[in-house]
């Protein structure tokens, strides 16, 4: 069964989501948080949270983070803590206790809100390919990224938004992102675009080219399950060794088959297992 809802945040947000619940009693609840341009209607979140109830008996909570799909925003305000009280009020309106699933810069938020000290009801986190930029190898951002993209949300230039996101944040190559404008997908991602500030906001510190530091992490006293793919980048399987040895009590699984563009029917079971081990069922 699935039923929407919103809850308020603590500067007044609407935050709105969709309530997944298997038939028969709940294995436990898992929220999910999307990367980059993601939303709760996104397919391959819709697919994920369809495969977690049906397969793994979960209760999912798949929710727009805010600035995108039906939730509110908080325009020129960025700040990392504001979507961290998202997550918080989402897991109250839920019982006051779930997992979290994150994917990309969702997967860092993820382990920021579990990191944060201030939602105690965080009882585990499986985090997918948090992009973490841990040395000088590959693609760094410039320093003044955040500069250039508020005045282009700033102006409403969704395009070139997308654009310089993708191509000065991510390091997807430029003609590959002009050949996206071409697809159907380019409007999904131009709805989408005046969010990107708060991603960046979550991963502006940790994208910088340098190694993490464990004093940053030590608050995450959950477990902590961290997932990659053996076809995506270099950058992100670094990243997600470096993640693992600074978490106090995580654990790496690289799927070989699978890209940061997923295969959710690969993803969905090493999450799904993790999310449900020793997990108390609920009514």
């Amino acid at each position: 069964m699935i039923t929407t809802h919103s809850v308020t945040s603590a500067d007044g947000t609407k935050i709105a989501y969709d309530r997944y619940v298997p038939t028969g009693g709940s294995r436990g609840t898992v929220i999910l948080v999307g990367g980059a341009f993601s939303y709760r209607k996104f397919p391959k979140m819709v697919e994920l949270a369809e495969l977690l109830v049906r397969s793994y008996g979960l209760t999912v909570i798949n929710h727009d983070r805010r600035g995108r799909g039906d939730s509110g925003d908080s325009p020129d305000r960025y700040d990392a803590a504001q979507e961290v009280d998202d997550l918080a009020a989402l897991l109250a309106a839920e019982g006051g206790t779930a997992a979290l699933f994150g994917w990309s810069s969702g997967a860092v938020l993820a382990l920021r809100a579990a990191g944060s000290g201030r939602i105690p009801g965080i009882s585990r986190v499986v985090a997918f390919e948090p992009p973490f930029v841990v040395d000088r190898t590959r693609h760094v951002p410039p320093p003044d990224l955040a500069a250039t993209l508020h005045q282009l949300v700033a102006a409403d230039r969704r395009s070139q938004t997308v654009r310089y996101f993708m191509t000065k944040a991510i390091g997807v190559p430029a003609p590959f992102v002009g050949l996206m404008r071409i697809t159907p997908m380019w409007s999904k991602l131009t709805a989408v675009a005046g969010s990107t500030p708060h991603d960046w906001a979550v991963m502006a510190e940790y994208m910088k080219g340098r190694p993490l530091d464990p004093a940053d992490w030590n608050g995450v006293r959950v477990p902590v399950l961290v997932l990659s793919g053996g076809r995506s980048d270099a950058l992100l399987r670094t990243a997600a060794g470096a993640a693992t040895a600074v978490l106090p009590d995580a654990r790496h699984t690289e799927i070989p088959k699978l890209s940061h563009n997923p295969d959710v029917r690969l993803l969905a079971p090493p999450a799904g297992e993790f999310l449900t081990t020793h997990a108390a069922p609920t009514t």
